[in-house]
């Protein structure tokens, strides 16, 4: 997407790009959101690269995401960072006229540049310097003074090759295990993920936090509540909503999505499309 939408996202738009954003359609008439896939040869490590872009802002605008199961890496003027999984809710605020560009890695796909288990960057912001020393300090600088959001892409690029990663079979099936987590909206259980991988629970949750960070009933719960997010707008009702999603009840429902949202269910279906 390369202009701002005026209006509210239609059909699929929330859910393939925006799943995650606490109310998105308020952010959409703030900022310009674009994705962009990387080049072929970091496709099995890098999901995707990320762009928002806002200009002169009459008030300052806090954007609450709900986190994913991966790690991005944020190069904005405010900060310049590598980020784990972050547990709970985390926002950023946006004044005047900015541009932030994201790398979000695939499930796993940071491992390979990091040399060692992700859950050692779990719920960390890690300074891309601090990381990659004097490398990592030239690459904010060339994403910072780079004209355009594709030429700061290319020197992330460029940044990520030079490191030389190799593929790895596990991280590639530990990508795999989340986007089926993801993307099946009856999977609730971690004994289910563990018998469709062929893997005892064990095995799956050591795979995880080596590879992703957090075990997968945390990534699991996590895609469910992105799931009910998204229905909440719809208006379904919240006892069968739990049901569906895997929860012993509405109340533990309410609970879990309060706390990572920021605002109990019934408080976030007013910010829907409709209002």
């Amino acid at each position: 997407m390369a202009a701002m939408m005026s209006g509210p996202p239609t059909g699929g738009l929330v859910k393939t790009r925006l799943r995650g954003w606490v109310d998105p359609y308020a952010g959409l008439a703030a900022f310009d959101f674009a994705r962009h896939p990387p080049t072929p040869a970091l496709a099995p490590y890098v999901d995707h690269f990320w762009v928002v872009t806002w200009t002169d802002l009459d008030e300052p605008y806090e954007q609450r995401i709900v986190s994913h199961p991966t790690v991005n890496m944020t190069i904005t003027h405010d900060f310049h960072q590598i980020a784990g999984v972050i547990k709970g809710g985390f926002s950023y605020t946006m004044r005047g006229s900015g541009r932030v560009l994201g790398t979000r890695f695939a499930p796993g796909g940071f491992r390979p540049f990091l040399g060692g288990p992700v859950h050692q960057l779990t719920g960390r912001f890690t300074e891309i310097g601090e990381l990659y020393g004097t490398a990592g300090a030239t690459l904010v600088e060339h994403v910072l003074t780079a004209p355009d959001a594709p030429a700061a892409i290319a020197h992330v690029e460029e940044f990520l090759l030079g490191l030389g990663p190799e593929r790895d079979p596990l991280a590639e099936e530990v990508a795999s295990l989340v986007v089926m987590a993801e993307n099946d909206v009856t999977m609730t259980r971690v004994d289910a993920l563990a018998a469709r991988s062929g893997r005892s629970v064990r095995s799956l949750q050591r795979l995880f936090r080596e590879y992703v960070g957090i075990g997968p009933k945390w990534v699991i719960r996590r895609f469910r509540l992105h799931e009910a997010a998204e229905r909440i707008y719809q208006g379904l009702d919240l006892a069968t909503l739990a049901a569906e999603l895997g929860y012993t009840d509405q109340a533990h429902l309410t609970r879990d999505f309060t706390a990572v949202v920021g605002m109990p269910p019934a408080a976030y279906a007013r910010l829907g499309p409709a209002r």
